[in-house]
C-alpha cells in the first residue's frame, strides 16, 4: 500500500472505554480529505465484536483512495468496539453483548423524537435549508453530550455508542459494517431511500420503516426523515436534508477475508462514486440481480427440538416450499425412528443467514429468511 500524504490524511485516537485497571480503550480515527466541496462520510466496523470482516474492508478502502481525488471527507473508524472484539471463551468471540448488564452493543445510540418536532416548531419561514441542518445537527450534538454527562451516568455500551455517534453525527452519510452468524451479503435501507439498492453491488436488500430500533442507521436517518416529513407539512414544500445511513451486512463473523474484503469496498467506492465523491469516476454499482425484501417479510425460523443440526441449505440459495433446510439428530433416540428431525420450508424462501453452531436448543433461532421477496 502507498503511503497517504500526511496533507490528505489525519489519524487520531479516542478512548470509548476504561477497563479496570483504569487504562483508556482507544480506537483510530482515520479523516481523509482533499479539501474539495462535498459530503461527509462515517464508516464504522466491529461495534459487535466478532464481527470483524468491516475491517479488512476499511483497510482496502484506505488502499484505493491513496490514489483517489476525494470530494468531501472520509472519516474510518476500524473495531469501534474493542471491549467486544476481546471478550473470549476459549476459541469464540463473545463480542455481541455488553458483559456486565447483557446490553446489545448496537443498541445505545441517542433518538428523540419529541426533541425533532421540538425543533421543527423553532424554524421559521425564510430559514435556508443548510441553515436549519446546521442547526438541527447541533441540537443532536449538544442531546448526546448532555445524554454523556448526566450525574447518574450510563451503562458501557450507551458510553461507547454515544461517543462514536458524536462523530457519526457529524456526517452526511454513515455505513456501519456488519457481519451474520454464518451469512451472505445483504443490506438494510430505510423505504424512503430504496433507490439506494441499486448504488451498491450487493444482491440482498432489507427495507426497513422509518422507525428506531436502537441502531446506528436509524439514529441516523430517523430524525433528519422525521424533520423533512414533519417540516414539509408545516410549509408546503420540499425538504431534502440529504443525510442517509446503512447498516452493511458483508458475510459472516469471526471470519477476515482479504478479497472478499476488497469486494466490499469496490461496492462502497461505487455508491460514494454515485454521491459525486470520487472525482475520477473509477467506480460504480456493479449490474446485478438484487433481491429485496420489506423487514416485515424477513421472517426467523426457530426449530421445535434441540440436537445436533446439519444445515442442508447455504445462505443465498434459493429453497422451496417443503424442501429440507436442516436435519437434527436427538442422541436420545438414536435407536428408533425419532432419531433425526427434518426442518422444512413452509414457503419458499432464500436464507439469508443460520445460527454458526451444530448443538441447538429447541426454540433456537436456526435461519433468517427472505419471505415474499421481489426482484429489484
Amino acid at each position: 500500500m502507498t503511503d497517504i500524504p500526511k496533507n490528505r490524511l489525519s489519524k487520531s485516537h479516542i478512548s470509548v472505554a476504561q477497563n479496570a485497571s483504569g487504562r483508556s480503550l482507544n480506537v483510530p480515527i482515520y479523516r481523509i480529505s482533499d479539501n474539495a466541496p462535498g459530503p461527509r462520510v462515517y464508516i464504522q466496523s466491529s461495534i459487535h465484536g466478532a464481527e470483524v470482516q468491516g475491517n479488512v474492508v476499511i483497510y482496502h478502502l484506505l488502499q484505493a483512495l491513496s490514489s483517489q481525488k476525494i470530494n468531501g471527507e472520509i472519516i474510518l473508524v476500524p473495531n469501534c468496539n474493542p471491549v467486544g472484539t476481546n471478550i473470549k471463551a476459549g476459541e469464540y468471540t463473545l463480542g455481541r453483548f455488553d458483559p456486565v448488564n447483557g446490553t446489545n452493543w448496537n443498541r445505545g445510540y441517542h433518538y428523540d423524537e419529541e426533541q425533532v418536532f421540538s425543533f421543527a416548531d423553532s424554524v421559521q419561514e425564510n430559514d435556508t435549508q443548510e441553515q436549519i441542518k446546521q442547526a438541527f445537527r447541533q441540537s443532536i450534538a449538544k442531546a448526546i453530550d448532555n445524554k454523556l454527562s448526566q450525574p447518574w451516568g450510563l451503562g458501557l455500551a450507551q458510553q461507547l455508542n454515544l461517543r462514536l455517534q458524536q462523530i457519526a453525527t457529524t456526517a452526511d452519510i454513515v455505513l456501519d459494517l456488519h457481519n451474520g452468524p454464518v451469512s451472505t451479503r445483504h443490506i438494510y435501507i430505510p423505504e424512503y431511500a430504496k433507490s439506494a439498492a441499486y448504488e451498491f453491488s450487493i444482491p440482498h436488500c432489507i427495507f426497513i420503516p422509518n422507525k428506531f430500533a436502537g441502531a446506528l442507521d436509524e439514529a441516523t436517518f430517523c430524525p433528519w426523515w422525521t424533520l423533512q416529513e414533519t417540516l414539509q407539512a408545516r410549509f408546503s414544500r420540499e425538504f431534502d436534508f440529504g443525510v442517509q445511513a446503512f447498516t452493511l451486512e458483508m458475510g459472516s463473523q469471526e471470519v477476515i477475508q482479504f478479497d472478499e474484503g476488497e469486494k466490499d469496498a469496490v461496492s462502497i467506492l461505487g455508491y460514494l462514486s454515485q454521491k459525486g465523491m470520487l472525482q475520477s469516476g473509477d467506480y460504480k454499482p456493479a449490474s446485478m440481480r438484487r433481491i429485496g425484501v420489506m423487514l416485515k417479510d424477513y421472517r426467523t425460523m426457530f426449530t421445535d427440538f434441540g440436537g445436533m443440526v446439519e444445515y442442508c441449505v447455504a445462505p443465498g440459495q434459493h429453497v422451496k416450499a417443503g424442501d429440507t433446510m436442516a436435519r437434527i439428530l436427538n442422541i436420545d433416540d438414536l435407536d428408533n425412528h425419532k432419531a433425526v428431525q427434518n426442518v422444512v420450508a413452509p414457503c419458499d424462501l432464500i436464507p439469508i443467514l443460520h445460527f454458526p453452531s451444530a448443538s441447538v436448543l429447541s426454540g433456537t433461532q436456526l435461519y433468517k429468511c427472505f419471505t415474499e421477496y421481489f426482484e429489484l
